[in-house]
C-alpha cells in the first residue's frame, strides 16, 4: 500500500508514526522543528488513517510491510523511527522485522505488551455521529460532547472531519448518492450531474472497529532490536508502567525508558518542549 507522507527539511532521514485516529497533520509543528535541526523529516498517514487508502486489513504486520514500501517509494536504504502509540507499535514490529532499515528508534508511550480494547468510549461517540444527517462541523462537535466528557479528546476527534465532494449523476445506474437529489432536494436529471459536499471522517472507523483487537496484540515474543531505542512515557499516563519496563528491555536490550514531565499519554503535544528535547538529545547522540 501507498501510504500518504509529507516531508519537511533535508538532512537525515526522521519518519514519524501518529497514534491512532491520528494522522500527519497532528505532527507539523514538530516536524517542522525536527526539519530545522538538520532532518528531513517524513509524517506519515498509517493505512485507513489521513489521506492514506482504506483497506479491510488492519493489524500490525500489514502496517509494518507498508513502511518497507513506504521507504522503498522514498529510495531510503535506513531512517531513524519516532512513533507515538499505535505508530509506536507498528515502528516497534518493524525495527525487529528489518533491522538493517532502522537507525534509531524512539517509542512514545506504548510498551511492547499486549493492551486489552479500552476505546469504546470513543468508537461509540462517533458512531452516534450520523454523517448522513448533520450539516456542520459545529453539530458534529456537539454529538461528540454529549459522549465524551474529555475537550481534548473532542478536538483531536474533529481533526479528522473533512468535506468530502461526491457528484450525483442524474443518469440511471450511476447516482452516487443515496436521493439522486440536489443540493436543493430537486432530482438530478438523465444525463446531467451535480458536485456536492458531505462530512466525513478521514479515518476508517468500520475497519478500525472491526480489528480493534489486533491494536492491542504484543510484540511476538522472539521479536529483538539490538540498536539504540529510547522509550518515553508520560508522567501521568498509565501506558507504560515500572512492571513493563523488564520487558521493554528483553525486546530491546538497548533500550532507555524517559519520563516526559507534566504530560499524558499525548506526550508530545501537552510537554512539546520536553519531548523534544529528550527526541534530539537521543537522535543526536553518537
Amino acid at each position: 500500500m501507498h501510504l500518504f507522507y509529507r516531508k519537511n527539511g533535508e538532512g537525515r532521514p526522521l519518519i514519524i508514526l501518529h497514534g491512532l485516529f491520528g494522522m500527519s497533520d497532528n505532527w507539523m509543528t514538530l516536524a517542522k522543528q525536527f526539519a530545522e535541526n538538520g532532518f528531513a523529516c517524513y509524517t506519515v498517514d498509517l493505512r485507513n488513517h489521513g489521506r492514506s487508502p482504506h483497506s479491510d486489513e488492519f493489524n500490525f504486520s500489514v502496517m509494518a510491510e507498508d513502511l518497507s514500501e513506504l521507504m522503498d517509494d522514498l529510495t531510503l536504504s535506513s531512517a531513524s523511527f519516532l512513533g507515538h502509540s499505535l505508530g509506536g507499535k507498528t515502528a516497534m514490529l518493524f525495527a525487529t522485522m528489518h533491522p538493517e532499515k532502522v537507525e534509531k528508534l524512539v517509542v512514545a508511550d506504548i510498551a511492547p505488551k499486549y493492551y486489552p480494547p479500552h476505546l469504546d468510549s470513543e468508537t461509540s461517540a462517533l458512531n452516534s455521529v450520523d454523517l448522513n444527517v448533520i450539516n456542520s462541523r459545529k453539530e458534529a462537535e456537539e454529538q461528540l460532547r454529549i459522549s465524551l466528557h474529555d475537550e481534548a479528546t473532542v478536538q483531536f476527534l474533529l481533526k479528522n472531519l473533512y468535506w468530502k465532494e461526491e457528484i450525483m449523476r442524474g443518469k440511471p445506474g450511476t447516482i452516487k448518492n443515496e436521493t439522486g437529489q440536489g443540493r436543493n432536494g430537486e432530482p438530478v436529471k438523465d444525463g446531467s450531474s451535480e458536485t456536492t459536499k458531505k462530512l466525513a471522517w478521514r479515518f476508517n472507523l468500520e475497519a478500525l472497529e472491526k480489528n480493534v483487537d489486533a491494536v492491542g496484540e504484543a510484540l511476538p515474543e522472539n521479536a529483538r532490536f539490538y540498536k539504540p531505542t529510547l522509550f518515553l512515557r508520560g508522567e501521568k499516563s498509565g501506558y507504560i508502567s515500572e512492571q513493563d519496563i523488564p520487558d521493554i528491555k528483553k525486546h530491546f536490550p538497548q533500550a532507555v525508558v524517559k519520563t516526559i514531565t507534566v504530560a499524558g499519554h499525548w506526550i508530545h503535544a501537552e510537554n512539546p518542549k520536553g519531548f523534544m528535547e529528550a527526541v534530539l538529545e537521543f537522535l543526536n547522540a553518537y
